[in-house]
This record gives C-alpha cells, structure tokens and sequence, in this order.
C-alpha cells in the first residue's frame, strides 16, 4: 500500500482539486478501507455548491475492501484485511438512547457532533485528523463507529455501488410505507431514488406500481417500466390522479413515496391516495398543506429518513440475487480527476442518460 493518498477535495464551492494526504497511523480499535467505488447521491449535487463544513472529501455511498484493521476493530466489525465491504454514511455514537434503540441514523452525532460537525463520511472537514472521510479518495479511514456491511465478491462494483440508493428505497416503501403484497405503491419522480423504490415495491409484491414523471424523464419511464412499473405517466401529458383512480378501480394508492422535487405533488399525492392510504416523503417539494378538503379519509404523512441496518442489508441481498437488472440504473462511472462531471451528470448537465453515477478512484 502507498504511503500517500489522492483524493478529489473540495476546496471552493463547485470546484475540486486533486489533493494528496497521508496515510493515517492506526490504533487497535480503527482502520482504513481501499476505496473501490463510491455512489454519488443527489445530496452531493447540493453539497458541493457549499463550504458550510469546510474544505472536505465528498462521498458516502462507500464501497471498499478492509486494507487495514486494529485487532480490536476486526473483532468488533467480525471482518478481516482484504474483505469487500459497504459503509453507511452515518458515524454515530453508539451510546445514547436512540443508538440502543437501533435508530442510529438520529443519533445526535450524526446531525451535529464534535466540535459542531456532523460525523457523516463525506461531511467532515479535512482539516480533522486523518482528513479522509469521504469516499472521492482511493482510501477511507474506519472509525471505530463505523456501520459495516460484507458485499459477496461477484457483484459488479457499480452495481454493488447503488446499495444506498435501494435501502432507501426499501426504506420508505417498506418501512415507512409498509407496503404490502396486492398494494397499489405509486412513485412520483424516476430519480435514482424513485427507481430504486420502483424495486422495492416490486420485491413487496405490490399488485399495481406507478411512477410519474416530466417529459424530460422519457428514457427513465422507460427504465421503471423494465424494473417492474405497471404503469408510467408523463404529468405533462396526462393527470396523475386520474391514471391512478382509473387503474384501482377508484380505490387509490396505498403507499405514495414522493422523490419529486416539485411543488404541488404532495397536494396531488393526498388526492388519489387510499381511504388508509400512507404518504412518504423522501424528497418532496417545499409545500404548503391544506388540512380540509380531503374528505372521509384516514391518512398518514410520513417524512423518511435516511435507511435502517436491515434495509440496507435487504438492499445488498437484492442486488446480489441478480434478480433485477440493476446495470439499467447504474448507467456511469467517473474517475477523480472528473468528479465535477461525475456530480453534474447527476445533477442532469453532465454526461447524457446518467442517473446512478459512481466515482471508480482506480481509474
């Protein structure tokens, strides 16, 4: 292993610059993990526009094999150098009462920690010793609070790389939604997110899936229709509400996940929702919301967070089933030199058709 590391840094808004770091000295309870892809979310998008938490490595949809550990970490984590792995973004500290309760990813630290920054790979400064705690970098340093997952050898790497993407989706149709088998699971926006609740719902076994889009996202229509979506609707084109009801028979959708982005969608969301029908926002528009007018219906409006160990644990499982064709979503991969156009892909001004980018440090 080298004495130094190369990392794309984040040292202006919008602007990277390839940086060299030195490779950290371990202890017995810590390690260090070879970078070999690392997901890029469309929170990175948002991220690399701002210096709120200084000069940094973005990144925190890791992917990696263990290329050091401290005896005491191998024992904790149950792995060993040269094992392939995934991170959870989340560093939390494992103490306090929502980490015994297994919700870490609310753990205080993990919003804002020490010294006032949020332990989250790819949100702390570089300036906090040992600097690599993002995954646009060849290697990332273990801390000892890090949630390890084992990723089985023959999965593709870009495919393996979209593992965050799917807990969440799985997440939010499952867990928050609680989506069953025979639902009607209606998806607004076919982002990475809103595909990979495309499969979720279909590993639910929901009876009728219906993502909703723009004109713009024609070729992702056609990609959820292949992932398992009944039915696709261009809200350009046609009424979401109206598709909806028709396809149910006017009974409406048991579970909406909302990854739109847009004003007014969650408005229409509680139009054709079910008489008990559960609205997950995952990445909804900034709306106001009116509290009459809904008629005789039971509903609940649930704001989703992030994932759970065993939704990403489902997530890593599904993807190595082969079961689905995941290579439709994970469309390109960006060395470090090019992660401004591997972010801008995301963002849509980059390179054409991506939509689950990920950044291959190997080159």
């Amino acid at each position: 292993m080298t004495d130094r590391v190369l990392a794309a840094t984040l040292v202006e808004p919008r602007r990277f610059e390839l940086r060299e770091y030195g490779v950290p000295e371990l202890t017995v309870s810590d390690g260090l993990l070879r970078i070999e892809r690392c997901g890029v979310c469309g929170s990175d998008v948002r991220d690399w526009g701002s210096m709120d938490r200084g000069v940094r490595i973005l990144g925190h949809e890791n992917l990696g094999h263990v290329a050091g550990l401290g005896a005491e970490a191998q024992a904790r984590w149950g792995v060993k150098e040269g094992d392939r792995v995934a991170l959870e973004e989340y560093l939390p500290c494992g103490v306090c009462d929502v980490c015994r309760a297994g919700d870490y990813r609310f753990c205080p630290q993990t919003d804002i920690g020490l010294a006032g920054e949020r332990l989250w790979y790819g949100s702390v400064a570089a300036s906090r010793s040992p600097a690599l705690w993002g995954g646009y970098s060849q290697y990332l340093y273990l801390h000892p609070n890090a949630v390890m997952h084992r990723v089985p050898d023959q999965v593709p790497a870009s495919e393996a790389a979209f593992f965050l993407p799917l807990a969440n989706g799985f997440e939010w149709v499952s867990g928050y939604g609680g989506a069953e088998t025979g639902d009607c699971v209606v998806i607004q926006g076919p982002g990475q997110q809103g595909l990979a609740c495309v499969l979720a719902a279909k590993e639910a076994g929901a009876a009728q899936i219906i993502v909703s889009g723009l004109h713009r996202d024609a070729a992702r229509l056609v990609v959820a229709r292949k992932l398992g979506a009944d039915h696709t609707v261009d809200i350009e084109s046609a009424s979401l509400t109206d598709v909806v009801m028709d396809v149910t028979g006017g009974h409406g959708a048991d579970v909406t996940v909302n990854v739109a982005g847009a004003e007014g969608t969650i408005a229409e969301s509680i139009a054709f929702a079910a008489r008990n029908g559960v609205i997950v926002l995952g990445g909804a528009g900034d709306e106001l919301i009116r509290t009459t007018g809904t008629g005789r219906k039971n509903l609940t409006i649930k704001w989703a967070h992030g994932h759970s160990y065993r939704s990403v644990e489902r997530a890593i499982q599904t993807i190595a089933s082969g079961d689905h064709p995941i290579a439709l979503v994970t469309t390109h991969h960006f060395g470090l030199a090019e992660a401004a156009m591997a972010i801008q892909s995301v963002a849509g001004h980059g390179a054409p058709g991506a939509i689950h980018v990920s950044i291959a440090p190997w080159g």
